[in-house]
């Protein structure tokens, strides 16, 4: 996670912190501390401490972590490179797998925010941390899924996740549970020759005796293998549409067509999309009537698609007859009034 980038969610994290209170410590304890140079003058969270300064009630460790949630819940805070220089010079080279650990006990308990936090934190000291990367990954999944009635807020997650494990196959590309938790980002997205590829590379990286699984026992990764050899083979007819569809975007409409047609007949009937862009090729192939069949067949399964409308408006336009066309243009004004009235 890099800090000069856009946050995605550091506006839903940092508000975990909000009730945290600061304060500076003094400067006999900063200096027994070796921290003065840091700290000197700094407020730091005390939700942990009582900030008085006293040897007996300010536990560093506690510091630390609280210092870890501030930075983790808003990179932009305005010490927060103090307080990463603090943690660094506190734990030493256990800061990152010390904020891990932590970040995998908060997950464990079913704080993923708090998990998420951490491990943030965690990452800004070791970007390009094989743990901190798989688990931050993970958890970010978990907030989509405690997040899934704020559409706004599970989309945030859900691109973090897949941003995440994308870093982690790039940065780790033996590691294998990457590309196992990729290849589902990709699947959900509709990427079926991606999420192809990217399972391949999970079979591949998983077979080996000394690659890197979490510390998995053989059972629970041959489990994972098969789960994923089965989901290979039904990915084979979506890979055909997917194929398909994007030789129709790219303007081979006849291929395009040809590979998608079969489909019409089989369970894949009932996916407006399917027709839609079948009827995007006829048009491109001057085939009016079959075009205009594709397209009340996308109003059939999806009632208030416009783009629909739109194209059966322009067909029967291009054809002179305007009785039609304009039953649609008024359809789509229809449909898109009340989408602003649900809106208001």
């Amino acid at each position: 996670m890099d800090n000069k980038q856009e946050d995605r969610i550091s506006k839903y994290l940092s508000a975990i912190n909000h009730d945290m209170m600061f304060a500076e410590l003094s400067s006999d304890y900063l200096g027994r501390i070796g921290a003065a140079d840091i700290l000197m003058g700094i407020p730091v969270p005390v939700r942990a401490a009582d900030g008085s300064g006293d040897e007996g009630t300010t536990d560093a460790r506690e510091i630390v972590f609280d210092m870890a949630r501030v930075v983790g819940g808003d990179p932009f805070f305005v010490y927060a490179e103090r307080y990463l220089d603090f943690i660094k010079h506190a734990a030493g080279e256990q800061a990152e797998p010390m904020l891990v650990s932590e970040g995998a006990r908060s997950a464990d308990s079913g704080d993923f925010e708090d998990a998420c936090i951490l491990l943030r934190a965690a990452l800004r000291i070791e970007p390009k941390s094989c743990a901190a990367l798989y688990l931050y990954g993970r958890v970010c999944k978990e907030c989509q899924a405690e997040a899934a009635e704020d559409e706004e807020r599970a989309a945030k997650f859900k691109a973090e996740a897949l941003e995440t494990f994308e870093i982690l196959t790039i940065m780790h590309p033996e590691f294998a549970m990457g590309y196992y938790f990729l290849g589902y980002e990709y699947l959900n997205l509709g990427l079926y020759l991606k999420t192809k590829l990217t399972w391949q590379d999970f079979l591949k990286y998983s077979s080996g005796s000394e690659l890197e699984t979490q510390d998995m026992d053989d059972d629970m990764l041959a489990g994972l293998r098969d789960e994923i050899e089965g989901r290979l083979e039904e990915l084979e007819e979506p890979i055909k549409i997917e194929d398909g569809c994007n030789r129709i975007m790219s303007g081979d409409y006849q291929g395009g067509k040809e590979i998608l047609q079969p489909f019409c007949e089989t369970g894949y009937r009932d996916w407006w999309p399917l027709w839609h862009y079948l009827g995007t090729a006829e048009v491109a192939l001057g085939h009016t009537e079959s075009a205009e069949k594709c397209f009340k067949e996308v109003l059939r399964l999806s009632p208030s698609n416009t783009d629909a409308m739109e194209e059966l408006a322009a067909i029967y336009a291009l054809a002179g007859d305007e009785i039609n066309a304009a039953k649609y243009r008024n359809k789509i004004r229809i449909v898109r009034s009340n989408r602003e009235s649900e809106i208001e």
